[in-house]
């Protein structure tokens, strides 16, 4: 069997709805989970958007926690997705360039603070992938 014969049947046993809702919802867990723990302890919720100087801060967590959740459902439910991956995408370079500043610190927290702040670019490229292939789909008259 050649290589590409090979890649097409891993392709077409791992390419389903299934595998890629489970994908969408893998690139989505970082913002149901931090959602979730905002909403349920909204006092550090606000102590966070207080920490970043963002007020009111019970305004701003509330909002955060609907961007969050909400841009996770357009996801994951295909409604608009490629609205929800935007405002992901938005969100986490904003918030990337206010909380991971690792070029304001002193080793060793400057490599972690870099870590974070290349692991969110790439999360919000996965995002704008994303994006770009719903438009793509609905462009080409297919729905996924």
């Amino acid at each position: 069997m050649s290589a590409s014969a090979f890649l097409s049947q891993i392709r077409h046993a791992v390419d389903t709805p299934f595998s890629r809702w489970l994908m969408l919802l893998a690139i989505c867990a970082a913002y149901i989970q931090g959602g979730l723990v905002k909403a349920l302890g909204f006092t550090g919720a606000m102590a966070e958007m207080t920490h970043f100087g963002l007020q009111p801060a019970a305004l701003f967590a509330g909002l955060v926690i609907l961007l969050e959740l909400g841009a996770s459902l357009l996801i994951l439910t295909g409604f608009y997705r490629w609205l929800g991956a935007l405002a992901l995408a938005g969100f986490t370079l904003a918030a990337t360039l206010m909380a991971n500043r690792f070029w304001e610190l002193s080793p060793p927290e400057c490599f972690t603070g870099m870590n974070g702040f290349f692991e969110h670019i790439g999360l919000a490229g996965a995002l704008l992938l994303v994006a770009l292939y719903d438009l793509k789909e609905h462009k080409d008259g297919r729905t996924g």
